[in-house]
């Protein structure tokens, strides 16, 4: 097997990483839940190496991305649900379908204010198709929360869940009262450690999750942004602990953890007198 800029090399390496007996013994145990999370984790490795203007970095990251639409892909196969063909041809033809202004058989001139509520009319006629295709379900109530992307990650889609409900007064009206949901939250976690239920625990912590998010939306701040931008302070942080230690010739692993701590601190230090 040898490599090729032809994407079917790519569906062959799948195929045979998935082939029982002769395939890879991991890649044999993944399903479609076991593989979503290393999807989402591609694309920010893309939007990663995008923000970071590294064009080597991103060839790499958006084949890493293309793999993982190749291998959901395969498994559909496995069933008989459908192959990469098909989810070309499906991308294909709405690509098509919602640029009448490019690919219209006549003249498909659009003016710029046009083309984004034609963009729109399009979506929601094949919203109104995929329900159509669906099994009958109850359509005689419609939740406010429907609108809100299921796809989006998990921090972004509780902000949009959260701010489409305070549009109907289903929010609280000042900060301190999230403060307190957060701590009522807390001693939920603190009351299930004693249980020592993973399943409870879990189901806390996402609650306490929830509501540190409503905080951000009260103060004006982007939970993912704020996230981001505290996982940048922990990284510098942690390397000033190394880069100390290493100047005194030790490793993180000769060192206490009341060492570390007391490190950890004179960044804090050194960073507010910088």
């Amino acid at each position: 097997m040898t490599p090729s800029r032809d994407i079917s090399r790519l569906i062959e390496i799948m195929a045979a990483l998935r082939t029982p007996v002769t395939g890879c013994p991991w890649d044999l145990e993944q399903d479609f839940s076991t593989i979503a999370p290393y999807t989402i984790e591609e694309a920010y490795e893309v939007a990663d190496a995008i923000a970071r203007s590294d064009f080597e970095d991103l060839r790499d990251e958006l084949g890493d991305l293309l793999l993982q639409v190749v291998y959901h892909a395969r498994m559909a196969e496995e069933q008989d649900a459908f192959a990469f063909g098909d989810v070309v041809e499906a991308i294909t033809r709405k690509m098509i379908r919602r640029h009448p202004h490019v690919f219209a058989d006549k003249d498909g001139n659009i003016k710029p204010a046009g083309v984004k509520s034609a963009w729109e009319r399009i979506k929601a006629e094949e919203k109104a198709e995929r329900a159509a295709r669906r099994p009958a379900q109850d359509t005689a109530h419609t939740s406010l929360l429907a609108s809100v992307k299921a796809g989006l990650p998990a921090l972004s889609r509780a902000m949009e869940l959260q701010r489409k409900a305070s549009t109907v007064g289903f929010d609280w009206n000042d900060p301190r009262a999230v403060l307190a949901k957060i701590r009522e939250e807390a001693d939920e976690i603190e009351a299930a450690l004693d249980g020592n239920d993973a399943k409870e625990l879990a189901e806390e912590t996402g609650d306490l999750m929830f509501a540190v998010v409503n905080l951000a939306r009260h103060v004006g701040a982007d939970p993912e942004t704020a996230l981001r931008g505290t996982n940048a302070k922990f990284e510098r942080r942690f390397a000033y602990i190394e880069k100390a230690l290493a100047a005194q010739g030790r490793s993180l692993e000769g060192a206490t953890l009341e060492e570390m701590d007391a490190l950890w601190n004179e960044a804090k230090v050194a960073a507010h007198t910088a």
